[in-house]
């Protein structure tokens, strides 16, 4: 299973974004999320496809299943490698975007938002009215998501191993909250290092503010990509 980091650039526009990725010399795995897709629009994916990296497409579809089923046929066509809707759209809904995606003849990983890593078992409980605790909602959504034909989840690196256990290993697991032990964990609840990533599992790690912040982005990402592949 292939293994990476992946860059959040959570930036507000489409000048702070490039003015970032020229500070790189090697090819990146790179997140463009709601904030810099709204403002940038689907040219940004272009541009930063003619820099050579690769994309995850975060725009976490949910909706009734045709809709999603447009975005996703939308959306393939700008060229994202990785898209994610919310598995909380049910089995139907997972299932016309995983039609939608083959259909299109292009390899994307579609994967499917269990629980977002900012939301702990009480938000969960209290707020959701989700009477289960939140490793058994987790990995109840990661079930469904792989009947639905998808190849992966998005869900806290804690959660890998009971995940990988009942899906199996090439069942892609996608981790946010990921914090070097320097970092403030945000508004993140469910963090772990990129070293505990590692050991717990995960085949790609999303940071964002740790490196887009850092005094050097490019050192920083290294070392996190060092210490996350175990180099």
């Amino acid at each position: 299973m292939e293994r990476d980091v992946i860059i959040a650039l959570d930036f507000p526009g489409e000048k702070e974004t490039l003015e970032f990725l020229d500070k790189f010399s090697e090819e990146l795995y790179v997140k463009v999320g709601m904030e810099l897709f709204y403002s940038a629009g689907p040219e940004i994916i272009k541009k930063i496809k003619e820099k050579g990296h690769r994309i995850f497409l975060d725009l976490k579809f949910h909706d009734i299943p045709n809709t999603v089923r447009g975005a996703v046929r939308s959306s393939v066509k700008h060229g994202a490698d990785m898209m994610n809707l919310h598995a909380g759209g049910g089995i139907k809904m997972m299932e016309e975007a995983a039609e939608e995606a083959k259909k299109s003849g292009k390899e994307i990983i579609l994967i499917a938002v269990t629980q977002l890593t900012s939301t702990s078992e009480e938000t969960m409980n209290n707020d959701l009215l989700i009477d289960r605790p939140l490793k058994e909602t987790v990995i109840h959504y990661a079930e469904n998501a792989k009947k639905a034909g998808l190849s992966g989840v998005v869900c806290s690196a804690l959660e890998v191993p009971g995940i990988k256990e009942k899906l199996g290993d090439e069942f892609i697991t996608v981790t946010p909250g990921i914090r070097p032990k320097s970092s403030d964990a945000g508004d993140q609840k469910r963090i772990v290092t990129p070293e505990e990533a590692r050991k717990l599992g995960s085949d790609f790690i999303v940071v964002g503010r740790p490196i887009t912040s850092a005094e050097d982005p490019v050192k920083t990402y290294r070392e996190i990509r060092k210490e996350f592949l175990g180099e």
